[in-house]
């Protein structure tokens, strides 16, 4: 269940395989400088109603002697495999030479229903309303949907992610795309069903802040409206079909493998 061309995909020998291939890094978190969260980012997450052992269960770490730098670390079977820093600020950035994938790929591993975030502090809020079944994209969105027609692997380069995950992904049945409620957001829903298979995606409608506005993600549902809602929001009857709302004249048609 894949959408794209078949030609470009050259390495499917097993979720093993990968991450391990002498092209990347190799990561410790000695290497990296990393430490346990200090008191000043657990607070700060706790003023996203995240929690300390959420925290914890993924690996959130911060970077040694740099009290506002928060380290995300990526990992594949249990194998550090990246890591992404973001300061309070919104300041971000990736370690390099690194395989690009999913942050939360274990926590999908054998899921037939995946939930795709925008960010990993999304990931986050998930877990918080007991949505372990979860995985953010590791980049931002883009600011429009490419009228092209789908890249091969080796040119698509803003969505590598997706192709190294290609063996997780085939697995799910269905997968609801949570990405953001504004243009951005829109684009990567777009740009993720083209590739992953429009039949099985469905988007989510996050719910309306006041009359002229939604909502924004799911930290913004999380902090406002509690976990109840971020689950009702999740598995409700408002989702959207993204093959039934296909009617954009500006997008190629995507082809099945």
């Amino acid at each position: 269940m894949w959408m794209g061309r078949s030609d470009s995909w050259t390495n499917d020998n097993g979720d093993d395989q990968f991450g391990e291939s002498n092209s990347y890094r190799q990561l410790t978190k000695g290497s990296l400088k990393l430490t346990p969260l200090g008191d000043e980012l657990i607070a700060y997450f706790a003023g996203r109603n995240i929690s300390k052992e959420t925290l914890e269960k993924n690996y959130v770490m911060q970077v040694a002697g740099q009290k506002n730098v928060i380290a995300f670390t990526y990992r594949r079977n249990g194998i550090f495999v990246g890591c992404k820093y973001r300061t309070e600020e919104k300041k971000f950035w990736q370690e390099k030479g690194t395989e690009k994938v999913l942050y939360g790929l274990d926590d999908i591993r054998e899921a037939d229903e995946i939930i795709i975030v925008e960010g990993e502090i999304d990931k986050l809020s998930m877990e918080e309303a007991g949505i372990s079944n979860c995985a953010s994209v590791p980049a931002g969105a883009p600011q429009t949907v490419s009228v092209k027609e789908l890249p091969t692997l080796e040119k698509d380069t803003g969505f590598q992610y997706l192709w190294n995950c290609k063996e997780y992904l085939n697995k799910a049945s269905r997968i609801i795309i949570a990405t953001d409620a504004d243009v951005p957001g829109e684009a990567l829903a777009e740009e993720l069903a083209r590739r992953l298979g429009r039949e099985r995606c469905w988007r989510v409608c996050w719910p309306k802040k006041d009359e002229f506005s939604c909502f924004k993600d799911a930290n913004e549902v999380l902090k406002h409206l509690g976990t109840n809602s971020l689950r009702d929001t999740i598995y409700g009857t408002e989702l959207r079909h993204m093959l039934s709302e296909f009617t954009h004249s500006s997008c190629t048609e995507d082809v099945l493998l």
